[in-house]
């Protein structure tokens, strides 16, 4: 695939990245993929960008880019993005891919630690499964065509750059969790009060990962007890008599104990919205952290049990 596209652009193989998704474990099927490159150079167009995002949609049901514009030394700069995923979706990525380029001028060494870092809160901060994927691929180019002053470490446009790209990937996460297989619901799982942030990413992971929570989003049924149980299967040292917990505001479980069953049943309701939020304060500390996250639908399951056929 690589040398193929080598020879047609005219370019060296090492400027040629290849990403691609499908059934682990089974062989692409080269010939079809070797004549689908010769047909994709040459319907190639500046203006091919929502083609290409639609092409490499796999159960996706509708193509996701985002893009930003703002100012580096009175120079408009554009950062833009297209990523596809759906199923296969974890923290530490997910199985998705996403290309994202900018006409800013940087190295490569700083293009490779801003996206470290934007990825953090981002990409590796959604889940619809909790399964990973064996091919996450997240790229970054910048070709230096707005003219603007080259990225600096340390200088005040690596700031604005930084915040740029963190919206970009922020606003792509969050399509991709909200077009989950077989999702109806949006959810964000926040944790505050742990002893330290990573105990509130694992708690969160933890909360957002659980089967059981997930199906309970899906019935809309605030049951609480599913969230405190994944809280101790998390790992993480906390004191269950000091937690609160809380659904879009409505406090229904407070110092580890149930408010019952109107309070229950208010947060039900909530929970009809096709977006929410669930709030667990340890009052441990400091820490804090959120994932979005998914309900786990009759549609998922039936989606993923035939996927091969």
């Amino acid at each position: 695939m690589r040398d193929q596209l080598s020879r047609l652009l005219g370019r060296p193989a090492s400027d040629i990245f290849v990403a691609s998704t499908g059934v682990i474990g089974k062989p692409l099927p080269i010939s079809k993929v070797l004549a689908g490159i010769r047909e994709a150079f040459r319907l190639l167009s500046p203006n091919g960008g929502e083609a290409a995002a639609r092409a490499i949609m796999t159960t996706d049901t509708y193509p996701k880019e985002a893009a930003v514009s703002f100012e580096l030394a009175g120079k408009r700069v554009v950062i833009g993005a297209m990523a596809k995923g759906s199923g296969m979706i974890a923290p530490n990525l997910a199985t998705m891919l996403c290309f994202v380029g900018t006409d800013a001028a940087a190295s490569a060494p700083f293009l490779r630690r801003a996206l470290r870092r934007a990825v953090g809160d981002t990409f590796n901060a959604i889940t619809v499964d909790g399964c990973m994927s064996t091919n996450d691929t997240v790229l970054l180019f910048a070709n230096g065509a707005a003219d603007a002053p080259p990225l600096k470490p340390g200088a005040g446009n690596q700031v604005v750059f930084e915040e740029a790209l963190h919206r970009v990937l922020l606003r792509l996460a969050r399509m991709i969790v909200k077009d989950g297989e077989g999702a109806t619901k949006l959810v964000r799982v926040e944790v505050r009060g742990s002893r330290t942030a990573d105990d509130a990413r694992i708690a969160a992971k933890a909360v957002a990962n659980s089967t059981l929570v997930k199906t309970a989003f899906f019935g809309e049924d605030c049951n609480w007890g599913r969230i405190m149980a994944s809280l101790g299967a998390s790992g993480i040292r906390f004191d269950p008599a000091r937690v609160d917990i809380l659904l879009d505001g409505i406090v229904v479980v407070r110092r580890g104990v149930g408010l019952g069953d109107l309070e229950e049943q208010r947060a039900g309701r909530r929970m009809r919205r096709p977006e929410f939020r669930v709030t667990i304060d340890l009052h441990g500390g400091g820490g804090e952290a959120a994932v979005l996250t998914t309900d786990l639908s009759e549609d998922y399951v039936r989606i993923n049990a035939g996927y091969r056929s």
